[in-house]
């Protein structure tokens, strides 16, 4: 017998809330105008536990949940579906949890342990043809793109023996998808590899790197010639996680080591940088510079939250918060540091931008404005929307009403040959009031007007992590 999920536990309620229905919704009901050229589906991921787990729960360690919008002249339709990994399939089979969370792991059930299972819950990305579900230490988890129903791990060939990061970089000139792994020689261990797939979704290229020490590398950035992956002192320990411990921890005295290496290079090439300890889950951006070197836009933290210190202790008195920076490499030059500098004033996360400029100079970035991991039970805290124009500073927002939380805003182009930044934005909103969810359709260059559309679900969309869009054709 499924077991009801704990009550003290702030990721598992309110917005964070586990939803424990799967559903169709062939019309879903619509305020405003849905544009008629908005065509394509909206995939939105997130941790949603099947069960609930046993021990302490963390956020990032739900069982993976696929929601699925689908764009049609207007009208809208819904989906939404748990990825049914290994783990799900074992765990549905078995009517309960058989597992700990992140800092829980020694509960977890040893057959469920040798599984070693994804659980697919943070990203979801199409490319080369397939919609693949992603998390950060295993292959990623492809999904059929209309029914969500699953095709197993995509190892592009038996090519890829190791993890696949949440976050790749599609590179909108050559069609590439490049991407990385952490700890790919095993559970924290310090090796990272780099992987290259042509549009096609063959995997062309792998080089092996070593980084400074073990660490939770969420995200990197790519330009049109470099490679640039981020070490931070949030470090991986065995012994620690095999003691009971935080397996990752904030160290701050290894301080943070940058490593850039040309697109074509080898491992021979990396070049590392060092900097302040700070913590970045996500970059905006990354391109070339006229003069030769790298710029880097990145969302970071002085220290990152929801980790302890080695101790189990909490490093921060207050939630910590995210502001966007630009980091600039003299790849030329003989120092080994960077230029920091700021380019915004509102704290936030989930930066995106209009992935037509991925790899390569822009100028138009938005991101969730507030504190997006507050977790306290009927808070009036709310996460708003921010448009940044990178070039001017300039900043438009738009804030839901007290309580109300917007999720990742997703940019897409007006048409194929659109400018720059014209389109449309694409956003969940949590309505706390009534515990329910809308998708907001947003004019990206006019973002503080509010939506142009609002598409209601009778059900609420758990608080999640990221999405894509796939057009229509």
């Amino acid at each position: 017998m499924a077991k009801a999920f704990p009550t003290d536990e702030p990721y598992l309620s309110g917005y964070f809330a586990p939803l424990h229905a799967e559903c169709d919704a062939p019309n879903l009901p619509v305020t405003g105008e849905v544009p008629a050229t908005l065509r394509g589906t909206y995939y939105r991921n997130g941790p949603n536990p099947q069960f609930a787990p046993r021990g302490r729960y963390h956020w990032f360690s739900g069982d993976g949940m696929l929601h699925a919008f689908q764009f049609d002249s207007g009208r809208v339709s819904y989906r939404n579906r748990w990825v049914r990994t290994p783990k799900w399939e074992m765990e549905h089979a078995n009517g309960e949890g058989m597992s700990g969370s992140l800092s829980s792991r020694h509960l977890t059930e040893p057959r469920l342990l040798e599984l070693n299972s994804t659980v697919a819950n943070t990203n979801v990305v199409w490319h080369g043809g397939r919609l693949l579900a992603l998390e950060e230490v295993h292959a990623p988890f492809e999904v059929d793109p209309v029914s969500l129903a699953p095709r197993g791990y995509q190892t592009f060939g038996d090519k890829l023996s190791g993890p696949m990061t949440a976050h790749p970089k599609i590179d909108p000139v050559n069609g590439e998808m490049v991407f990385f792994g952490y700890a790919a020689r095993g559970p924290f261990t310090p090796d990272l590899m780099l992987h290259v797939v042509d549009k096609a979704g063959q995997l062309q290229r792998s080089v092996h790197i070593v980084a400074p020490f073990p660490s939770m590398v969420h995200d990197f950035v790519v330009t049109q010639t470099h490679v640039i992956f981020p070490i931070f002192p949030l470090t991986g320990s065995m012994e620690r996680a095999s003691s009971g411990r935080p397996p990752y921890a904030w160290e701050p005295g290894k301080g943070t080591h940058i490593g850039i290496l040309p697109r074509n290079g080898t491992a021979a090439d990396v070049r590392w940088f060092t900097g302040d300890p700070c913590y970045v889950f996500h970059p905006m951006n990354a391109y070339d510079a006229p003069d030769g070197g790298i710029v880097c836009d990145m969302m970071k933290y002085d220290v990152p939250p929801l980790f302890p210190g080695p101790d189990g202790q909490k490093i921060s008195s207050g939630a910590p918060a995210a502001r966007l920076v630009r980091w600039t490499f003299d790849v030329a030059g003989k120092s080994g540091s960077y230029r920091e500098q700021p380019l915004g004033d509102t704290p936030g996360e989930f930066p995106r931008l209009d992935e037509r400029f991925a790899t390569l100079p822009y100028r138009h970035g938005y991101y969730c404005g507030g504190d997006i991991s507050a977790s306290g039970k009927g808070d009036a805290l709310r996460s708003g929307l921010v448009h940044i124009d990178v070039a001017s500073g300039q900043e438009a927002q738009y804030q839901p009403p007290a309580g109300d939380k917007c999720g990742e805003p997703i940019f897409v182009p007006r048409h194929a040959d659109a400018g720059e930044g014209d389109g449309w934005l694409l956003a969940t909103i949590w309505r706390a009031a009534e515990n329910r969810s809308d998708l907001a359709v947003f004019n990206a260059k006019a973002l503080s007007a509010g939506p142009v559309a609002l598409i209601h679900l009778s059900h609420r969309v758990p608080a999640g992590f990221h999405g894509n869009w796939r057009p229509a054709g």
